[in-house]
């Protein structure tokens, strides 16, 4: 059914009218005649009835509601930075490498996906750890809904620790992060690297 407006000399009516399938044909069938327009709208009943039948439609009532400014607040994540550089991530072998390095300590938040959300952050929004917990709240990357920015500076405090042997030591102390890249340096090292050439 749908509204239609008929002319009849100088006025307009409005009319509720249905399409029917007969003899192999549409036909349109006037339901009724609800009146003249100008004077349905000057009176305020056209858009009451309107308001009345969107009350069983749920989509009229979503679009009411926004009319009124209460239309519900939705939450929108992005998700593809995190699809592309978590695979970049793994493949990289970061996250093996953060994982054996944190399996001995008690950590009671996952230190691997807070390092990781940083880093993440820093490629599309250079900012503080603050700035990072904030962030976090528009991009969906899985595993770090229970993180806080505590345990950010948590993390970042890991990275920063500094190793009991000192031995190796130039200007500054070896730390965490030192490990990851030394970790990451002979894990990504192929098989050609050990090889040397011979001469006969």
């Amino acid at each position: 059914m749908f509204f239609r407006q008929k002319k009849s000399g100088d006025r307009t009516y409005l009319q509720i009218v249905e399409n029917r399938w007969e003899g192999g044909g549409s036909k349109q069938r006037v339901v009724c005649t609800l009146g003249r327009l100008d004077e349905l709208k000057a009176t305020g009943q056209l858009e009451r009835l309107l308001a009345s039948g969107a009350k069983f439609s749920e989509s009229m009532m979503v679009i009411d509601a926004h009319s009124r400014g209460e239309s519900p607040v939705s939450a929108i994540r992005r998700i593809g930075p995190s699809m592309i550089f978590e695979r970049l991530w793994r493949e990289t072998g970061l996250q093996a490498v953060i994982g054996s390095l944190v399996a001995d300590r008690k950590f009671d938040f996952p230190v691997e996906r807070a390092v990781f959300v940083t880093t993440l952050n820093r490629l599309f929004s250079s900012g503080s750890d603050r700035f990072c917990a904030k962030w976090m709240a528009d991009y969906g990357v899985k595993g770090t809904e229970e993180l806080d920015l505590h345990h950010l500076y948590r993390a970042m405090a890991w990275l920063g620790e500094e190793l009991s042997d000192q031995e190796d030591r130039t200007f500054a102390p070896r730390c965490t992060k030192d490990l990851v890249e030394e970790e990451l340096f002979f894990a990504s090292r192929d098989l050609f690297s050990s090889l040397g050439v011979c001469r006969t």
